[in-house]
């Protein structure tokens, strides 16, 4: 009975990864956006309940119908103590008395919870919505995320979390935003606020801004089921492929990103054979679709930057000028000082460190960088390829001491242990030819 309770335990958690936004977002569309809340009380309930009965009367064929009829069961209870509900919309009884002739069949078809799942994607990144707080309502609405979690992954307090999901429903609310995918002039303009937050949770998982992992791979998984679902729809657009393919591209080769203890290894050390294949595949494909159109966006240049580390049998033949003059068109249309960091090792491994020295100190607003772990963790390599290594171990000082991840700071403090060894060696050896007899 343990062995049974802990492997419904483990199925559950699965299921409410995976299924609880298709439940929250159907739920939401009989009931309303107002009562998102409800939505994801009655969900999260059902769930709560599998956890109770599945380990005596056995799980279900069928799981995820199984937590979708209790949900709108639990639902539907609501529905009838509540005369308001029935007087203002009876077609809400309805939508929700609606059966199949199984226990065990679906009660919504498959494209029925995709079309709300997109819907409340696009309620998620309404503009009204700050930016900081879509991120945090698409992983708690979307992904199954729950506060403590969204907080752990942003270095914010719970209870910051849930002021940031409170002050977004109140804007929902205030605003009547609809629960639907918009046409028209409006898409294109809420399409933009999508891909910038889908782009945002992908990034947050590639590159965990807290806790112990590096990579969170359960935040990537989401963020490409996202976009692969927008771009299977009318409404994605060859931008919305092209984020897609920048994140398998991405996504494949983070396997390879750390060691077997979870250290952060640089891009020469990383072996290649852990790269995900078919989804490096799967990327090109949408990477392909993506040219289709006219717009040449920031999606499309990072994707095809990702894909010349792909196409790359080994470090030695990355192509580094052909990845430099991808960074020279992404500078020209996101001027950012990030994007120009990254340009400069691009660079640097073109046309050698002193050349990525350079581009680092003509960066615009490079005091927006002075907090960015990253820009001294660069410009430590570089000082130490250069063969200044006293100069190298105190930028990486500098790196350590904003690092956030212990994988980071591990890496740095190797970093830091090789300047210092190769600093004696040098002082060894010129201290050798200085006491030297004259021949």
């Amino acid at each position: 009975m343990a062995q049974e309770s802990k492997d419904v335990s483990q199925l559950v958690s699965h299921l409410f990864r995976h299924e609880a936004g298709k439940l929250v977002a159907v739920l939401t569309r009989i009931f309303g956006l107002e009562h998102l809340g409800l939505a994801e009380d009655v969900v999260q309930e059902a769930l709560a309940r599998a956890l109770q009965i599945w380990p005596f009367q056995g799980v279900p064929q069928n799981p995820s119908a199984w937590l979708m009829r209790t949900a709108r069961n639990l639902a539907l209870d609501v529905v009838r103590r509540q005369k308001s509900f029935r007087d203002k919309q009876p077609e809400i009884i309805h939508a929700m008395e609606r059966d199949t002739a199984t226990p065990d069949g679906a009660i919504f078809s498959e494209q029925d919870i995709a079309d709300d799942r997109l819907r409340m994607m696009f309620v998620c990144c309404h503009p009204v919505i700050p930016p900081e707080a879509q991120v945090a309502l698409a992983l708690k609405t979307l992904c199954g995320f729950g506060v403590t979690e969204i907080g752990r992954a942003f270095l914010t307090s719970d209870a910051a979390i849930a002021k940031r999901l409170v002050r977004a429903r109140q804007k929902i609310h205030e605003a009547g935003i609809p629960f639907e995918i918009p046409s028209g002039p409006e898409l294109g303009e809420r399409l933009d606020g999508v891909l910038q937050s889908l782009y945002l949770l992908f990034n947050e998982g590639y590159k965990a801004s807290a806790g112990d992992k590096l990579i969170r791979q359960d935040i990537c998984e989401e963020a490409i089921r996202l976009g692969a679902l927008l771009a299977q729809h009318i409404a994605g657009d060859q931008e919305t492929h092209a984020l897609l393919a920048l994140m398998l591209l991405t996504a494949a080769r983070s396997p390879a990103r750390t060691d077997e203890a979870g250290n952060l290894l640089r891009l020469d050390e990383q072996d290649r054979t852990k790269w995900d294949r078919p989804m490096i595949g799967r990327g090109m494909f949408h990477l392909a679709r993506s040219a289709a159109g006219d717009r040449l966006s920031k999606y499309h240049l990072q994707a095809a930057i990702a894909a010349c580390h792909c196409e790359a049998k080994d470090y030695a033949s990355i192509d580094w000028e052909r990845i430099l003059a991808l960074y020279d068109r992404l500078v020209a249309c996101d001027p950012s000082p990030v994007v120009a960091l990254n340009r400069a090792v691009a660079l640097a491994e073109a046309r050698g460190p002193q050349a990525g020295i350079e581009a680092i100190n003509a960066i615009e607003d490079r005091e927006s960088l002075q907090q960015y772990y990253l820009f001294y963790a660069v410009t430590g390599e570089l000082e130490l390829r250069l063969g200044r290594f006293r100069t190298a171990a105190a930028v990486f000082r500098k790196a350590f001491d904003l690092a956030d991840l212990n994988s980071e700071k591990e890496f740095l403090k190797k970093r830091m242990r090789e300047c210092e060894a190769l600093q004696e060696d040098d002082r060894l050896a010129r201290s050798t030819r200085v006491s030297a007899p004259a021949g």
